[in-house]
């Protein structure tokens, strides 16, 4: 069994986790029992007897026939309270509104998680709206504008070996390539993003250094149609200056709750 701080990990709530994490993963692709049971190598009583209970609670739901199962709303609920409660997302959250309605453009924040970053707030362009919104979406750092600012805050020792996954026929999928651009937004001071996530898309990501290495970026994302020298260049200029009033803003740690 495995130990987390000393600690021997508790198996039943171990499972418990995977098992919603499985389901967050598949997106709106609904699971069939034994898919998840294979899946997690459980038992198939011991895995309906799981699902079950979680649907009593509302972290998994089913169809009408009871074969299908998704991620619940209580998922959403609990997401909502990280964000609500995490001082950094309430402290950039104006600016964001500032840089957006400033560059007419698409601006993202997001903070690592492993070899991904996910989105905790988004202000869209007037002039380029999705459909779903990118909060709680993650992507693989090594794609975006946002992952490979946060990326370069730390030592390509920590690189991943590849090859890594491809988004696009842009993406940088070794390890030297990715290690190559890195060098280049060290240089520069922020990175971008070419279509290597999202075709027709160029990002610009900023690193908020209010926490060392830092953990959370913001970027600005604009379709390649609108993406002028002149344009990038205003892009770069308001998105330091963002990044300058978060940092200058952001509390010190003092008496916060500093998370790990």
């Amino acid at each position: 069994m495995s130990e987390t701080g000393g600690v021997r990990e508790v198996k039943s709530a171990a499972r418990t986790v995977e098992l919603l994490e499985l389901l967050a993963a598949r997106g709106d692709r609904p699971a069939r029992l034994q898919e998840l049971a294979d899946e997690l190598d459980v038992p198939r009583s011991s895995m309906y007897a799981l699902l079950q209970t979680l649907i009593s609670r509302g972290w998994v739901r089913t169809d009408v026939t009871g074969s299908l199962y998704g991620i619940g709303i209580h998922a959403l609920l609990t997401g909502t309270s990280y964000l609500d409660s995490d001082p950094r997302v309430r402290l950039v959250r104006p600016y964001l509104d500032e840089t957006s309605q400033a560059l007419g453009e698409t601006i993202h924040m997001a903070r690592l998680d492993g070899r991904d970053v996910a989105y905790l707030a988004t202000r869209e362009s007037h002039e380029y709206l999705r459909t779903i919104s990118r909060v709680g979406r993650r992507l693989p750092a090594h794609v975006g504008a946002l992952g490979k600012a946060l990326l370069a805050e730390r030592p390509d020792a920590d690189l991943p070996e590849g090859p890594y996954r491809a988004l696009t026929p842009n993406t940088r999928t070794t390890r030297e390539a990715l290690a190559a651009d890195l060098a280049e937004v060290r240089a520069r001071g922020w990175s971008v993003d070419r279509e290597e996530g999202v075709l027709g898309i160029v990002g610009f990501g900023f690193a908020l250094r209010y926490d060392s290495p830092a953990q959370d970026a913001i970027s600005c994302s604009v379709p390649v149609a609108r993406l002028s020298p002149e344009h990038a260049e205003r892009i770069v200029t308001v998105m330091r200056e963002t990044r300058a009033k978060i940092e200058a803003t952001a509390p010190a740690a003092g008496g916060a709750v500093h998370w790990r």
